[in-house]
């Protein structure tokens, strides 16, 4: 008798976040090895420090001076947290790599399930295999301006990459994302761990050494509240507009946090520890990214010359010149400068490949869910690797299809941008909207419950998102041209309105959003 209770023993326990998949009607597929810090280093690096703020820095900065952009920050960072927390509670409860839409359809209801999961799948499929074009069209960008500054500046005969060079750049790293992905996830967390520290110790270096090498520092006054529109730039006149626009490049870099949904199928714990790593990612990309818009406003040598297209980075990207200015004014070399820019460019690189991994994600969850044309061609998982290496595949060739534009058209990373965040904010929107409305006994928390909070929580985080959503189909630029024109509103209406038209004349009458692959909930066929 003491043999046989030796040996119940022995049996390991299951682990909390396989017991919640299995009771949802899924069984582990996937590997479970994934610990906490490794789970908030993709997170992390999904939402990336440099990433987001970088791209965009320049453009916010000239539509209403640097007071605007630093209190943008601010003002973006209290709404977002709104959001962070209503899908940390929704990630306790429902731990699935499918996160969003499947979310979507269990808190919608029987009713409405199927079609909230049809509209959240897709947006949130949009908006990762866009964000993917985010990363590898602003990593070229980087790299351009390193190129640039390596061959003698603008002024001194610098090579500056040609578009069809700049494709094949934003080309190459697709490719080299997708590569690495089609490899174990541990390879992907390993790299991951490297991202976060890299980011971390990076953005501390830049954030202090920026400063201190810069020869002269903008006052605090300035900073804080210095406001100054350019309408001979941007043809935008309007101070509350203006202001909008400016509000942009925090919008866009404080979200991504819900990459550590994606990944709870392989996390251990994921119940807990899913909602530990979205709130931990929004809280040090916050401090961290605020720093970072702080470093480089204070640096600014000449707000004019920044934008000269005969300065030495060709007035195409704004961060660079000011890296270059502090370096060079006080070294009279720009060696410092690339080596910081390398340091952002490799941010790029990591970000990419985190997104890659969520993207392939949400890919493979609705392939089995059937939800894809060619489902089962997607939803293959690799052999040796145990990851989905089809999707992964698929979501590089869309994401390279995006980027042809780039020969003939001038505003394509603002369109990319804008159908990344309309589509990855907007599938937010769904579960968030369904959480908030649902009779609270259909409801069966996680270890994080908000209680009677969630419905004001869910209320503010929805109006933020909707808003949010809103502006990115604005005009940037006036007057409009074809060089100027914001097309996301037209390519997310034909993208969207293809995935309508496809639901009601076929899709509503087989696709009811994520089909169990077991039958009880101790995971037995």
């Amino acid at each position: 008798m003491g043999h046989i209770q030796r040996e119940v023993q022995q049996i390991p326990e299951m682990d909390s976040g396989e017991k919640r998949l299995n009771e949802l009607g899924y069984k582990q597929e996937l590997r479970r090895e994934m610990t906490l810090f490794k789970t908030l280093a993709i997170s992390f690096s999904t939402m990336t420090l440099f990433t987001g703020i970088t791209p965009l820095y320049g453009s916010s900065l000239q539509y209403a001076g640097p007071a605007t952009l630093v209190w943008g920050w601010v003002v973006v960072s209290f709404f977002t947290w709104f959001v962070g927390i209503a899908m940390a509670e929704i990630c306790s409860s429902f731990p699935t790599t499918g996160s969003l839409y499947f979310w979507a359809a269990h808190l919608a209801g029987p009713k409405w399930g199927p079609f909230a999961s049809w509209c959240c799948a897709w947006l949130e499929t949009i908006g990762l295999i866009a964000g993917i074009g985010t990363q590898a069209y602003a990593g070229s960008q980087t790299l351009q301006s390193i190129i640039l500054l390596c061959t003698g500046t603008n002024k001194d005969g610098g090579y500056l990459a040609p578009k069809w060079l700049f494709l094949c750049m934003y080309i190459g790293l697709t490719v080299i994302w997708a590569f690495l992905n089609t490899f174990a996830l541990e390879v992907i967390a390993f790299i991951d761990v490297i991202s976060i520290w890299w980011q971390v110790i990076g953005g501390t270096v830049i954030v202090i050494m920026l400063p201190l090498v810069a020869q002269t520092t903008q006052s605090a006054s300035y900073v804080f509240t210095h406001f100054e529109t350019s309408p001979e730039s941007t043809g935008i006149s309007s101070k509350p507009y203006a202001v909008v626009l400016s509000f942009l490049v925090s919008q866009y870099s404080l979200y991504g946090y819900d990459a550590a949904a994606h990944l709870t199928e392989e996390t251990k714990g994921a119940d807990k520890n899913g909602p530990i790593a979205i709130l931990s990612s929004i809280g040090i990309i916050t401090l961290f990214g605020w720093a970072y818009i702080l470093a480089l406003t204070f640096s600014i040598q000449d707000f004019s010359y920044l934008y000269d297209p005969s300065n030495e980075t060709a007035g195409v990207f704004v961060p660079a010149q000011i890296l270059y200015d502090a370096f060079y004014g006080r070294y009279h070399s720009g060696a410092g400068a690339i080596i910081l820019l390398f340091v952002i460019w490799a941010s790029f690189f990591f970000g990419g490949l985190s997104i890659t991994t969520s993207a392939a994600r949400v890919v493979y969850a609705l392939s089995r869910d059937k939800g894809v044309p060619f489902s089962s061609v997607w939803r293959k998982i690799h052999p040796k690797h145990k990851v989905p290496s089809n999707a992964v595949w698929l979501c590089a060739a869309i994401c390279i299809l995006l980027g042809l534009p780039i020969l003939k058209v001038n505003v394509v990373f603002t369109a990319i941008t804008s159908i990344c965040t309309i589509g990855w904010v907007g599938g937010y929107a769904v579960p968030i909207f369904a959480r908030m409305v649902m009779a609270e006994e259909n409801f069966n928390p996680g270890p994080f419950y908000l209680g009677k909070a969630r419905r004001p929580i869910c209320l503010v985080a929805f109006l933020w998102i909707c808003y949010t959503c809103s502006v990115f189909l604005l005009p940037t630029y006036y007057p409009i041209t074809w060089n100027t024109f914001n097309y996301a509103p037209v390519a997310l209406g034909i993208g969207l309105g293809l995935i309508m038209l496809w639901w009601v004349l076929d899709a509503r009458k087989w696709f009811k959003g994520p089909v169990r692959n077991i039958d009880s909930p101790n995971g037995k066929p």
